[in-house]
C-alpha cells in the first residue's frame, strides 16, 4: 500500500514535472529549438513577401513600432490664419503639435451671440481637409453655415499667408 502510494506521487510528479517542461519554450529534456522556429518564422515572411508584396500581417497592429519622437506636422499657413481669424476669442489652450487650438467664449466684432472654437489643424497640406472647426454657442452647436464661414475665412487668410511669404 505504502508503495503504491509513493508509485502514484512520483507518476503525479514526473508528469507535472513533464507538463512544466511543456509549457517552457524548450523541449522535453531542456533542448531548445528556438533556431528551428526563427528558420520557420523568417520562411514564413518571405512566403507572405512573395504572395502579397508585403510582410506586415494581423499582428502587426498589436505592436507598437513607431518612433516615439515622431512629431506630427501641421500647416503653419493654416495654424497662422486660425489665430490670426479667430483673434476676437481668448485662447485657453494651444497645442502645435498635435495641431489643436482652443478658445474660450468671445464675441465676433459687430455680432451679438458669443462663440467658443477648437481648431484641428491635422495635415502639413494647405487644404480644406486639413481643418475642422467645431464652433459652440451658450446654447449648443453653431450652425453648419456658421462653421463653414469660419473654416473658408480661416482658408482664405492662410492662403493670402502664403502668397504673402512666397511674393508671388
Amino acid at each position: 500500500m505504502v508503495e503504491t502510494r509513493v508509485t502514484r506521487r512520483s507518476l503525479l510528479a514526473l508528469g507535472m514535472a513533464g507538463a512544466l517542461a511543456g509549457c517552457g519554450g524548450g523541449g522535453l529534456f531542456g533542448g531548445d529549438n528556438s533556431g528551428d522556429r526563427a528558420a520557420a518564422e523568417r520562411e514564413s515572411l518571405r512566403q507572405r513577401q512573395t504572395e502579397t508584396g508585403t510582410t506586415d500581417s494581423i499582428w502587426n497592429l498589436f505592436s507598437n513600432r513607431e518612433d516615439p519622437s515622431t512629431v506630427l506636422t501641421v500647416n503653419r499657413y493654416i495654424w497662422t490664419a486660425a489665430l490670426e481669424t479667430l483673434d476676437f476669442l481668448p485662447v485657453e489652450q494651444v497645442d502645435p503639435f498635435s495641431g489643436v487650438i482652443t478658445t474660450g467664449f468671445g464675441t465676433p466684432p459687430g455680432g451679438g451671440r458669443p462663440y467658443r472654437a477648437t481648431i484641428a489643424v491635422t495635415d502639413a497640406a494647405l487644404d480644406a481637409r486639413s481643418l475642422n472647426v467645431a464652433l459652440m454657442t451658450r446654447n449648443g452647436p453653431a450652425s453648419a453655415e456658421t462653421v463653414r464661414a469660419v473654416e473658408n475665412a480661416i482658408l482664405t487668410r492662410a492662403r493670402q499667408i502664403r502668397i504673402r511669404e512666397l511674393g508671388l
